[in-house]
C-alpha cells in the first residue's frame, strides 16, 4: 500500500511541474486533462501527508518516552501515544479505501430518470414524490438540478421525468440508486384501507460528451411538434417540442421543457448520447467476469432494490438488508440515510475482494 501511495505522491509532484510549463498552459485540452488528474491525486496526497505527519509524531513521542524522566511529562506522552494508536489504524483504513480502483464515471454529472412502473396512478404519484426527494437531496449537496423532460400522469404525478444533475462526484454518490423502487401504501381513493403495491424505476446515467460516442445522422429520426401542458405563454403557440428516435435501438427521447426548438433538440441529443453510452455499458456488464463486474457494475435496473412502506414508515434496502423507520426525513430529501450505508457496504466489499486477491 505504501509503495503505491509513494507513486501517487511522485505523480502529483510531476503533474504540478508539468502545469507550470508554458507549452502545457497554451494547450487547453492537455491543461484541462492535467488539472483534472491533479485534483484527483490531491485528495490522496493531502491525506497521505497528514498520515505521515501523524506517524512521525507518534514515533517521536515513543522515543521521547524512553528518555523522559519527569513523571508528569511521561503521563502526557502516554496519553498522546494512546490517542495516536487509536487514530493511526483508522487513517490506514481510510488510505486503503482511497486507493481502491475508481469507477472512471464517479466524477461525472448525471441524468436522473424516474419512471412510473406497475400500479397505475399510484406509481405516477410516487414517481413524482421520489423525484422531488432526489431534487431536495441534490440541492442540499450543492448540486444543480435542471429539468430536461417530463410526462405528466393522469391524476397528477409523473409518468416519466428526466433531469440533469451537475456538481462534485454526482455519479459516485447516486449510482446505486438505479433499479426498481417498490412503494406500499393506502391510496387516497381506497375506501377499505387496503395497502396498494406499485413500483417506480430509477436510472442514474453518467453524462457523456458527444465526442465519446459517434452517432450516424442516418440512424436518427427527428420530429418537431407543438409543446403540450402547462409551461407559460410560449407553450402551444410554436412547434418547439422535439422527439428524437434512434432507429437501431428504438430509443425515443422527447423534450419540450425548453422554449426554443434548438434548445430542446440539444437537450434531447444530450439525453440520447448518455442513454446509448449506458446501453453499451450494460452490454459490457453482461459480458464481464465477476471481478470486472464488481468494478463497473451498478446493479441491473430491473432489480428491486428498495421498498417504501408508508403505513409503518419503514424503508428497506434489499441489497444489504438495511432498514430504517424515517419515511418523512427521506422523502424530505435526507437520502443520505440510505445512500451512505450503501456506499459504505460496497466499499467494504471492494476492500474484502482486494484482500482476497
Amino acid at each position: 500500500m505504501f509503495s503505491k501511495l509513494s507513486e501517487v505522491e511522485s505523480r502529483y509532484e510531476e503533474v504540478n511541474l508539468q502545469l507550470q510549463k508554458p507549452d502545457i498552459a497554451s494547450n487547453q485540452k492537455q491543461y484541462r486533462s492535467l488539472m483534472k488528474e491533479l485534483a484527483s491525486l490531491e485528495k490522496v496526497v493531502v491525506f497521505y501527508r497528514e498520515y505521515k505527519k501523524k506517524k512521525q509524531a507518534y514515533e517521536s513521542n515513543l522515543a521521547l518516552l524512553q528518555s523522559e524522566k519527569d513523571p508528569e511529562m511521561r503521563e502526557l506522552l502516554k496519553e498522546e501515544i494512546k490517542q495516536m494508536e487509536s487514530e493511526i489504524p483508522l487513517m490506514e483504513d481510510e488510505l486503503k479505501i482511497i486507493l481502491l480502483p475508481k469507477d472512471p464515471d464517479n466524477e461525472k454529472n448525471v441524468l436522473i430518470e424516474v419512471r412510473a412502473g406497475t400500479g397505475g396512478d399510484e406509481a405516477s404519484l410516487f414517481a413524482d414524490e421520489l423525484f422531488r426527494a432526489y431534487t431536495y437531496y441534490c440541492q442540499k449537496q450543492g448540486w444543480t438540478v435542471k429539468l430536461l423532460s417530463m410526462s405528466e400522469g393522469n391524476v397528477g404525478g409523473v409518468k416519466e421525468v428526466i433531469a440533469s444533475v451537475a456538481g462534485d462526484s454526482v455519479y459516485g454518490k447516486l449510482k446505486y440508486e438505479s433499479g426498481v423502487h417498490r412503494v406500499q401504501r393506502i391510496p387516497k381513493t381506497e375506501t377499505q384501507g387496503r395497502i396498494h403495491t406499485s413500483t417506480v424505476t430509477v436510472a442514474i446515467i453518467p453524462e457523456q460528451e458527444e465526442n465519446e460516442l459517434k452517432i450516424d445522422p442516418k440512424d436518427l429520426r427527428i420530429d418537431v411538434t407543438r409543446s403540450q401542458g402547462a409551461g407559460g405563454q410560449s407553450v402551444n403557440t410554436t412547434d418547439s417540442a422535439v422527439r428524437v428516435t434512434h432507429l437501431p435501438t428504438g430509443i425515443i427521447v422527447f423534450c419540450q421543457e425548453g422554449k426554443s426548438q434548438l434548445g430542446n433538440r440539444e437537450q434531447a441529443m444530450r439525453i440520447l448520447y448518455s442513454k446509448l453510452a449506458a446501453l453499451e455499458e450494460e452490454k459490457k456488464r453482461k459480458e464481464a467476469s465477476e471481478t470486472r463486474l464488481a468494478q463497473i457494475g451498478t446493479g441491473d435496473r430491473s432489480e428491486r432494490i428498495r421498498t417504501y412502506n408508508f403505513p409503518q414508515s419503514r424503508i428497506t434496502d434489499h441489497r444489504i438488508g438495511f432498514t430504517i423507520h424515517q419515511m418523512d426525513a427521506v422523502m424530505g430529501g435526507e437520502l443520505e440515510l440510505l445512500i451512505d450505508p450503501i456506499l459504505t457496504h460496497y466499499q467494504a466489499e471492494a476492500l474484502k475482494n482486494q484482500a482476497q486477491h
